[in-house]
């Protein structure tokens, strides 16, 4: 599965507006994740910006202090319509529909940061080509693959709980009852996998189903109680176990060190939750290689790698100041 960040959106929004011919006056955004993509660009391009429907009344929004008079599409003749991806080209053909029939006094461009393998035939300008699947860090916890993931439950739907309130008894279930939900997806997930024990799972359901969280099975751990949990101390094993026989296309973990060892053990992505990132089983490698590469030159020459760390940190700094 293809995932990009809001990081990686926003350098290839940077990447589009140096593409962009110099003509474009306005950018205006398809609500709502449009919208996202559109902010970028209008800032990189230093453009008012609008969305579809302040396109069709003739407004634009508030460009604080940079600019000068009320902001308006006085004397714009080129807009871009942009939207953050485009797969079917459903929406983008029923905003293109929307425009034509209103009889803008524009030239009207279309584009997308993102789209699919098909999707240049909607849209004039684009960034990249992502194919199907793909998801995207602003849409991940209300997409529809999350029918086919496995999700965690503490520390991604809700907080995870307190020493205190982790005692095994009265107060653990007093948390499982009453703790605020954290993040309530509008899809349905396909697994919830937890390290929450059996024993608990009515309080877990009954958590679920008053916050409307739709899932087809809740898998939790079949151990007597906390202290035998603890002892085994394979969180990650099993949560990776359990992604590898439910055949799911990805884990949304919310530690990102077990994060890491699932992915390892799955060779499969998992998105850490807590460190807001999307782990692939090469960059894991990688990583790993990198790492102990490391470790080894520090051991043999302590001063020399040091020194040269050193350095490195200074440059990246001083460039980094530059830019």
């Amino acid at each position: 599965m293809k995932y990009r960040s809001v990081s990686e959106l926003n350098e290839d929004a940077r990447q589009l507006a140096q593409d962009l011919p110099s003509d474009i006056d306005v950018v205006a955004g398809i609500p709502r994740s449009g919208m996202l993509a559109a902010e970028l660009l209008c800032l990189h391009l230093d453009v008012p910006m609008t969305d579809v429907e302040g396109l069709c009344e003739g407004t634009v929004f508030g460009t604080g202090n940079r600019h000068d008079g009320e902001p308006s599409l006085d004397g714009a003749e080129t807009v871009l319509v942009v939207d953050d991806s485009v797969n079917s080209g459903a929406q983008m053909r029923e905003t293109q529909r929307r425009l034509e029939e209103a009889d803008l006094p524009f030239d009207v461009r279309y584009g997308a940061v993102y789209i699919s393998t098909s999707g240049h035939q909607y849209v004039d300008y684009w960034s990249e080509v992502v194919p199907i699947p793909r998801v995207f860090e602003w849409n991940l916890m209300h997409h529809p693959t999350l029918k086919n993931t496995c999700v965690d439950i503490d520390g991604v739907l809700c907080r995870d709980p307190t020493p205190e309130e982790n005692d095994d008894g009265e107060r653990y279930r007093e948390f499982l009852a009453t703790v605020e939900p954290k993040t309530i997806p509008n899809q349905r997930i396909g697994w919830l996998v937890t390290c929450r024990l059996e024993k608990y799972r009515e309080e877990t359901e009954a958590w679920l189903d008053e916050h409307g969280v739709e899932y087809d099975e809740l898998v939790m751990m079949d151990l007597p109680d906390k202290e035998t949990r603890q002892e085994r101390g394979n969180h990650a094993e099993y949560k990776a176990d359990v992604y590898e026989a439910t055949g799911a296309n990805l884990f949304i973990e919310s530690s990102e060190r077990q994060a890491a060892k699932i992915c390892d053990r799955t060779k499969k992505q998992v998105f850490c939750y807590e460190s807001n990132e999307m782990l692939r089983p090469g960059r894991i490698q990688r990583t790993y290689r990198k790492g102990n590469d490391y470790l080894s030159r520090l051991a043999k020459n302590p001063v020399g790698f040091t020194a040269a760390a050193s350095k490195y940190v200074l440059s990246r700094s001083y460039h980094g100041l530059r830019r």
